[in-house]
């Protein structure tokens, strides 16, 4: 038998060793998470009988230092956070993915820099276990704040390529990829697209992954086929009125959300544009908002309930083992066919 853990208690290695598993499905095991087949979790339970292992959570409470609450940061305004439905389905994700356990869920608006100035210092005084942030941006600093006090954190996108926090992510590049081909593949020759903010790296992909697949595809392609928006409606609106200004024959518009789409809708309608018979619009998310656009929105699904249950799985291990190299997640995208294209 391995030898006992310090003060002579056995230790979650141990544990793991007696049962013939990784730490990561001890640490689910105890955490009571969904995915563990009754087999091993039965393994697992009978080592820690066998060995009489004090799950870390019950010995951080008999402590004083475990909470048992995580946070979800949404570092946006109220009504954005309140009209975008990706919100909704994130919380919903999360909910499910810590269903099983014991941790409860916080929600924290962060939108000023007095407000992520307080958050830090409530994160500090360890009031909560962990933290899942979505919606960030470029040059947000919290996530390495978060990071350099050994406050476990996953991230809902990244910020980079080399996102060092980690992270849940969607194959943005190919998705956007994917929405382009089939256009082209419809006959679409002179497609536009309306992007997120330049300041988030999700919309950098979905813009990377269009003109790869523009450029590609159309023999004229033209730099003036590039609208910006924020992902809000309104965005989408005055984007496409400039798409329309600029290249009034284009035959095809991808928006890098649905709620742009939506807004290119209204002003396609507007200007008297048949969708798709004159202009053909595929969105970004598969929201709900999606099948309630007239026509139906063609959109890119990426799993947002799945990502926020991934995010919790992850925040977990890494809640069990801070230490351990980071886990990051990348879900794939696919083309959901509807009216606009």
């Amino acid at each position: 038998m391995a030898a006992a853990g310090r003060f002579g208690q056995p230790t979650l290695e141990q544990v793991a060793a007696r049962a013939g598993v990784g730490r990561g499905t001890v640490s689910r095991v105890i955490n009571h998470s969904p995915g563990v087949r009754d087999a091993t979790r039965h393994a697992v339970e009978q080592a820690i009988a066998e060995l009489g292992y004090i799950p870390n959570h019950a010995a951080r409470a008999l402590a004083g230092s475990r909470t048992d609450a995580v946070t979800l940061v949404v570092p946006e305004t109220e009504k954005r956070f309140f009209t975008e439905p990706y919100f909704s389905e994130i919380i919903h994700g999360v909910g499910v993915g810590l269903a099983d356990t014991e941790l409860q869920l916080l929600l924290t608006l962060v939108r000023t820099e007095r407000e992520r100035t307080r958050f830090l210092q409530y994160a500090k005084a360890r009031r909560i276990d962990g933290v899942l942030l979505v919606s960030v941006h470029r040059d947000d600093p919290l996530p390495d704040q978060l990071l350099e006090m050994g406050m476990p954190t996953v991230l809902g996108g990244r910020r980079t390529e080399a996102e060092p926090v980690p992270y849940v992510d969607s194959d943005n590049v190919g998705g956007a990829r994917l929405a382009v081909r089939h256009l082209a593949a419809a006959g679409r020759r002179r497609i536009a697209t309306i992007t997120g903010g330049s300041d988030m790296y999700v919309a950098q992909c979905r813009l990377r992954g269009y003109e790869e697949a523009a450029r590609d595809a159309c023999e004229d392609f033209d730099p003036s086929w590039i609208a910006a928006g924020d992902f809000t409606e309104e965005s989408g609106r005055h984007a496409m009125r400039e798409l329309l200004r600029q290249n009034p024959g284009l035959d095809a518009v991808f928006a890098a959300s649905d709620v742009m789409a939506a807004g290119a809708l209204h002003t396609l309608r507007a200007a008297g544009r048949r969708v798709p018979d004159d202009v053909a619009v595929i969105g970004f998310d598969d929201s709900p908002l999606a099948q309630h656009t007239d026509p139906q929105l063609t959109t890119v699904r990426q799993p947002v309930e799945e990502m926020g249950s991934a995010m919790a799985r992850v925040l977990i291990d890494r809640m069990a083992d801070p230490v351990a190299a980071p886990t990051n997640v990348v879900l794939r995208t696919e083309l959901v066919r509807r009216g606009t294209a």
